[in-house]
């Protein structure tokens, strides 16, 4: 099944309430898996060194109030309320808001944009206005200082990353967290010396567990997310209305927030410190807003609203409870927790499950770092690296093997480091929080900028959101030496990686356009170019949108022959999470019809899924020969194209739609006795790592009366090229900083980004390709 027309028809089905219903359960096992097992170590980590539970119970109180009211506040009203109807058509996340206020400023990070990407249907608002330029004037000054201001510029884009790093971050720290204390409950069975020499073991064998079995992809369990995640709430409020009914039924006044303040005035500094392991009451509420792409808002709503907060309050409730009947309990950071509150008869059930739900919290997270890191990729943010799709049918299912295993060690590392949920919870606590501040802060710009609101709005939602948590990140902050450097050390090492490729992808690409061949000289040389034209389609990627690739030069003046087809490739990403198929390809024709020069573009969003090589080169030759059949012609004359500004040839590109099937209509299966040209032959990795037959295909010539005898021979000779075979010439790039650059600028790009370069992956489509097909040329770029 086409991953693609899988996430089209999957958009169509989410209008029914059944359709929304079944959403909200499944959203259960992936959205709110790291949110669920929060109950396992907050009072945990709350009552670890800072605060003392007294016989007046003004702490347990107080704790649970701070609970009670940050889950109201932070998940409820900000995210459910407010930040989930800031989607990037139907998307969530941070680079989802970064993309909305790059669209609607002229802040493009990408270098390759083109005013024609603002035509994409993607552009569009919520309002249906498209542009950066359309709508009210009441985010305009906003809109204008970005503009104007490339420090700004950088800054929101660092702001950014620095986010997705954090969340890279949590990606490390809440496995490690989540399954050592849902493995805690062995504390109840064994000595306290004994305790530490089994507990770090076991969770670190569900870690490696958990890592190894990645590559199976989360298709094959994911049916049971939902069920275990399900009976899990389902668990904690059971135990929490018990323990309420049995212990303390008058725990519910502890929801008023008088006793937030009682609690502060007491504690005083150790209340405050003691808020980093309270807000571990939201980890995971961001997952809301980012695997939104995946369900819909009113199916985490009401999966939030109906199911997940009520669960979890009474959860807290009944541990405070039953802690407040029981003061005698050591005052241990290991015995003031969530299994000493489960009646001891079903402590074992309840076990399995925490230790389940925590397996599952889990994978959801790191599922969600594959996600963000792919789409860094795309956005030249990150380094490009390998990507299996584990699921034939389910859109987002990926794999990064890389991280994968970076993430496992690091993990390790940090538990067997720390071997303690308080260490452990003020790393992910710190994470948790920067994350929920940058959302804030790019929140605050989406509303006057994109929504159009009045500036109050905005600042309202800065002053008041912002503020709770900032006084959340600066008690965990506090705890620097505690464990709360892990998330800043990895974060600045992610970002430091991300913002390296990123400069040294602009400034190549600066390069390239200062260093492109005019299109005039090209054209001077003649139909032939200057050099024998053979069989075949020559496919030259380059990173540029206009222009003639420097590379290309060396062929022209070393080698004594080309192909008689001549396609300039540039695969980019563009501000948007999908680029619908029809309006995918971007094709013009270079000179006049006899130099069979073509330029295609292909565009895709930061979601969207590269086709392999095969379905890769049908749609490339099946937009090029749509295009010629339009009957498009963007180049009259040899004279008028001399005249042009090479600089302007993107303004005459085509979209040729390539919806699903427009490829057959050039294409048909080939037995398996005849050969389909050389380019293929190769072997494409598919899922799970298997090598798939090939589908071997030959080119078609349409058969339309309504063609001109130049369109059609045209067409001849370009299936004549394809059927001799496709050739792919490939820059092999090394970069060095120019002569006279800054000793920062000089590490940067000729260790930082040479390494990163070097340890990279080349485009996606050109993974498969085989040896016999690819030509590569080696080329210097001084920056």
């Amino acid at each position: 099944m086409d991953l693609e027309a899988a996430h089209y028809d999957t958009l169509r089905k989410r209008d029914s309430w059944r359709s929304v219903l079944l959403l909200a359960y499944q959203s259960l096992g992936v959205v709110y898996g790291d949110l669920s097992i929060s109950p396992l170590y907050v009072f945990k980590n709350a009552f670890a060194d800072d605060i003392e539970h007294s016989e007046g119970n003004e702490e347990i109180y107080g704790v649970l109030s701070f609970v009670f009211w940050t889950l109201t506040v932070i998940p409820l009203l900000k995210y459910v309320f407010i930040v989930l109807q800031a989607d990037d058509n139907g998307e969530g996340g941070t680079f989802a808001l970064y993309s909305l206020i790059c669209r609607h400023a002229r802040i493009g990070f990408l270098p390759s944009g083109q005013v024609i990407d603002e035509e994409l249907s993607a552009y569009k608002k919520g309002d249906g206005e498209v542009g950066p330029t359309s709508g009210s004037s009441r985010g305009s000054w906003i809109r204008a200082l970005l503009e104007k201001s490339r420090v700004l510029q950088k800054v929101l884009l660092i702001f950014a990353l620095l986010g997705t790093c954090m969340v890279i971050g949590d990606g490390v720290l809440t496995p490690a967290v989540s399954v050592f204390s849902a493995v805690s409950g062995l504390e109840l069975y064994i000595s306290k010396e004994q305790h530490r020499y089994v507990e770090v073991p076991v969770a670190c064998l569900i870690l490696v567990c958990l890592f190894a079995l990645q590559h199976y992809g989360t298709h094959r369990v994911g049916f049971l997310f939902a069920p275990i995640v399900a009976t899990w709430l389902m668990c904690i409020s059971i135990i929490g209305v018990y323990n309420i009914a049995r212990w303390d039924p008058h725990v519910l006044r502890a929801l008023s927030p008088y006793y937030m303040y009682q609690f502060l005035k007491k504690t005083r500094r150790g209340g405050w410190m003691s808020l980093g392991g309270i807000l571990l009451c939201i980890t995971g509420s961001e997952a809301m807003y980012a695997d939104l792409g995946h369900f819909s808002q009113t199916s985490i709503k009401i999966a939030f609203s109906f199911l997940v907060y009520p669960a979890l309050v009474l959860a807290y409730m009944g541990q405070a409870a039953y802690l407040s009947q029981h003061h005698d309990i050591e005052k241990t950071s290991y015995k003031i927790g969530f299994y000493v509150s489960v009646p001891e008869q079903v402590r074992w059930p309840v076990f399995v499950i925490a230790v389940l739900a925590a397996v599952v919290g889990s994978q959801a997270v790191i599922t969600g770092t594959f996600s963000i890191i792919k789409q860094c990729s795309a956005l030249e943010c990150f380094p490009r690296v390998k990507i299996v799709h584990t699921s034939s049918s389910v859109h987002g299912q990926i794999y990064i093997p890389e991280i994968n295993w970076i993430l496992m060690l690091l993990c390790l590392s940090v538990t067997i480091g720390f071997h303690d949920t308080k260490r452990l919870g003020n790393a992910s606590g710190l994470a948790v929080i920067t994350v929920m501040l940058v959302t804030t802060c790019l929140m605050a710009i989406v509303i006057s900028l994109c929504w159009h609101k009045n500036p109050i709005f905005s600042i309202t939602f800065l002053l008041f959101f912002g503020s709770i948590e900032a006084f959340y990140f600066s008690a965990s902050l506090i705890k620097f030496l505690e464990g709360a450097w892990v998330p800043i050390a990895l974060s600045l090492i992610f970002l430091l990686v991300m913002y390296v490729w990123h400069y040294g992808t602009l400034k190549k690409y600066e390069f390239d356009v200062q260093n492109k061949v005019s299109i005039r000289w090209l054209l001077n040389l003649g139909p032939s170019l200057g050099i024998v034209r053979v069989r075949g389609i020559g496919l030259i990627h380059t990173e540029l949108v206009s222009g003639i690739p420097a590379i290309f030069s060396h062929f022209v003046t070393n080698l004594p022959a080309f192909h008689q087809v001549l396609v300039f490739l540039c695969v980019k990403s563009v501000p948007v999470p999908y680029v619908q198929p029809e309006e995918r390809f971007l094709v013009g024709r270079i000179g006049p019809k006899e130099y069979r020069l073509y330029r295609v573009i292909v565009r895709y969003g930061y979601r969207d899924i590269q086709k392999d090589d095969l379905e890769f080169e049908k749609e490339l030759v099946s937009s090029i020969a749509e295009f010629i059949r339009s009957g498009i012609n963007n180049s009259d004359s040899s004279t008028n194209h001399l005249n042009d500004d090479p600089e302007k040839t993107t303004e005459k590109l085509a979209v040729i739609g390539t919806p699903f099937g427009l490829s057959e209509e050039y294409c048909e299966a080939v037995p398996d006795n005849e050969s389909p040209g050389p380019s293929s032959n190769g072997n494409a990795v598919g899922i799970n790592g298997l090598v798939p037959k090939r589908k071997r295909v030959r080119f078609l010539l349409p058969k339309s009366p309504e063609l001109d005898s130049a369109a059609r021979e045209e067409l001849r000779d370009l299936e004549e090229a394809r059927e001799a075979g496709m050739s792919f010439i490939l820059g092999h790039s090394y970069t060095r900083a120019k002569s006279g650059s800054g000793f920062i600028k000089r590490v940067a790009i000729n260790f930082g980004y040479e390494f990163l370069r070097r340890n990279s992956r080349g485009p996606a489509y050109a993974a498969n390709i085989p040896h016999a097909s690819t030509l590569e040329v080696g080329m210097v770029y001084h920056v």
